[in-house]
């Protein structure tokens, strides 16, 4: 058998897979659709994208717990999992150490991971301190808050401020800073 036999029975058995495979793909193969539906107490919907009195509750593998609250959140239309809050109040339990609550008057939250932006007038209550600020970012999987804009930390002995303080809530540890280099952190003691 010459070379040019073989190289046209070898295309022509490369056209036939083809063309059963396309034939196959589109008129046997199962399409699947699955549906998700969620509902809502309809006392809770003042609009279609408005939810009063909000609730989340997550926890991770460790059994650290994370609630918020809101009185009322919007679910952002283009990301179904971003919902926009109002009059935010939330707790973290952490196992084998004592909570932290964290209030503000708006938040930012993705269901799909956890992550909490809170802003304007943000209090965060942690033993005896109490650190406010406008803005915090909280990531329950890296465990850690970020607050910063006008931040003040209070305990019973001493009052600081800072541009920035970080809080890794897994080790309680504090990283205090200033933007500027030439800035220093304001620390007072109080008696």
């Amino acid at each position: 058998m010459n070379i040019k036999k073989i190289l046209i029975i070898f295309f022509i058995f490369i056209f036939t897979f083809l063309a059963s495979f396309l034939i196959f793909k589109k008129f046997f193969e199962k399409k699947e659709t699955i549906s998700l539906n969620v509902s809502l107490p309809e006392e809770n919907i003042s609009n279609s994208n408005i939810i009063e009195n909000v609730n989340y509750t997550s926890k991770d593998t460790q059994g650290n717990e994370f609630i918020i609250n809101a009185s009322k959140g919007e679910i952002d239309y283009s990301n179904s999992n971003i919902l926009y809050l109002t009059n935010v109040y939330a707790i973290i339990k952490l196992k084998n150490s004592e909570k932290i609550t964290i209030s503000s008057d708006y938040g930012k939250y993705n269901s799909d991971n956890y992550d909490t932006i809170f802003s304007k007038n943000v209090i965060i209550t942690y033993l005896n301190n109490k650190i406010t600020g406008d803005y915090l970012d909280f990531s329950l999987d890296k465990n850690l808050m970020i607050i910063s804009r006008n931040v003040v930390m209070r305990s019973e002995k001493s009052s600081l401020k800072a541009d920035v303080i970080e809080m890794d809530i897994k080790k309680r540890d504090f990283k205090i800073f200033m933007y500027e280099d030439s800035k220093k952190v304001n620390i007072k003691t109080l008696e």
